[in-house]
């Protein structure tokens, strides 16, 4: 019992001294081989079974939220290996270390100092923001939506004539609100395409996990008569989300020649819920993705890039990051020193980490394109809306995933890992940058 004691003091000051970012990186790994060996169990499969790096990269998928899949998950997997699948797409959703810390919560009322910064690292909070309190609220919002979302789901599927109902509510509800995009019908929700109520329930859960759960607090913080106004990050976080996916609708609804023959109402929807799905990165789809034109395509990767919102489920370079870089952009043009929004100055520190945040994210773009052309006989524009789709964890393809090749099933992995981790969290576990985790803002998290 000593020897365990020790080992146990060991292991805990080896990981109070790493840094954040290394003890997240290690725990989404940790999480990712875990899943791996679940899924590789025989009870877990059906048929003649899915293969080792089949597995990992599913896993990797469900962990990341992304919904790139190579088999076919209701097909290829038993009711064991989808609650697998569903339960590593709760725990990507929620985020790392969040659940372990609200059982600790629960049973005391502070966080360890590890526990504190890793959850600062991860949600990429402004420091306004208490974390324990914080993760109570991310369980609570989270659980209770999801709730919400299953009722309304059941009995649409119950209509359809799905043979279990109950399962898929619940696993689209999880899989919505996490942005994940898995689903249990192999053609996503194309056999939904008119259908309002499903694209509206899937839309708002979708919706919902992607503005993160910085704005969830803060709003009720104000409701509560806590605070006077929602925070800086809160404003650019729906500013920017309405604009990108109002934006993204219109653009679809005009100039996309393989929805323009639908009536009017069901052409709209299908704008919207394309736009939507990109920008939220949940990678649902409800028309082929591979028939879009190549106008839609680059519009629909320009949305995947910039993504969801820091501590959403979701995804992508964040809407604030692309902010600070349009700040930037505006200051100088104006010969402006300081970068501001609504009357509010950014601080130099968080323009920094937008800059290196978008700038990690292009470079690793770059180098996962560049190798899926080196190895997969797809023509680029396939390879690259793959490596998009993957980096941001958005999950939507036209069609060359199940078509890759081993090598490119792990640079997919690989790419689908730095997603979920953020490419700059990634830079920064590599290089453990001084002080990286102390760059923290009142207002504003990038």
């Amino acid at each position: 019992m000593s020897k365990l004691t020790e080992t146990l003091s060991g292991l805990r000051q080896f990981l109070a001294g790493l840094h954040p970012a290394k003890i997240a990186f290690f725990g989404y790994s940790t999480y990712m081989i875990l899943g791996w060996l679940l899924l590789c169990l025989p009870f877990s499969q059906k048929g003649a079974g899915v293969g080792a790096l089949d597995n990992l990269f599913i896993a990797v998928s469900a962990l990341s939220t992304t919904g790139l899949a190579t088999v076919s998950v209701s097909d290829s997997y038993s009711f064991f290996g989808q609650l697998v699948v569903l339960i590593l797409i709760q725990l990507g959703g929620v985020g790392y270390m969040t659940l372990g810390s609200f059982v600790i919560l629960s049973r005391k009322s502070d966080l360890s100092e590890l526990r504190s910064k890793v959850g600062q690292t991860v949600f990429s909070l402004p420091t306004s923001f208490r974390i324990d309190k914080f993760i109570r609220s991310v369980v609570v919002f989270t659980f209770l939506i999801e709730l919400v979302g299953i009722i309304p789901l059941y009995f649409i599927f119950r209509e359809a004539g799905d043979p279990s109902p109950a399962w898929s509510a619940a696993f689209h509800s999880i899989s919505a609100f996490c942005t994940a995009g898995f689903s249990l019908y192999n053609n996503s929700f194309e056999s939904y395409a008119g259908h309002f109520w499903l694209n509206s329930v899937v839309g708002a859960l979708s919706f919902l996990g992607a503005i993160g759960f910085i704005v969830f607090v803060d709003i009720w913080r104000k409701v509560r008569g806590k605070v006077r106004t929602v925070t800086l990050t809160s404003r650019i976080i729906l500013w920017a989300s309405f604009w990108l996916i109002l934006g993204g609708t219109i653009l679809l609804f005009i100039a996309e020649p393989s929805i323009r023959e639908r009536p009017t109402d069901e052409r709209l929807l299908t704008a919207f819920f394309q736009a939507m799905t990109a920008m939220t990165t949940v990678g649902f789809n409800t028309i082929p993705i591979a028939e879009l034109s190549r106008a839609s395509v680059l519009l629909v990767i320009v949305l995947m890039v910039i993504g969801a919102s820091p501590s959403g489920t979701g995804g992508g370079v964040k809407c604030t990051a692309l902010s600070a870089i349009l700040g930037v952009m505006r200051s100088a043009i104006r010969g402006e020193k300081d970068v501001r929004f609504w009357g509010r100055q950014v601080p130099l520190e968080r323009v920094w980490m937008g800059v290196a945040s978008v700038g990690f994210y292009l470079v690793f773009l770059v180098i996962g394109t560049y190798l899926l052309e080196m190895t997969e006989s797809t023509p680029f524009d396939k390879n690259l809306f793959e490596a998009a789709s993957a980096l941001g964890t958005v999950g939507l393809s036209m069609g060359i995933t199940p078509e890759l090749t081993n090598i490119g099933k792990v640079i997919i992995t690989g790419l689908m890992f730095l997603g979920r981790l953020g490419p700059l969290t990634f830079g920064i576990a590599l290089f453990c940058a001084p002080g990286a985790e102390d760059i923290q803002d009142n207002d504003l998290a990038v």
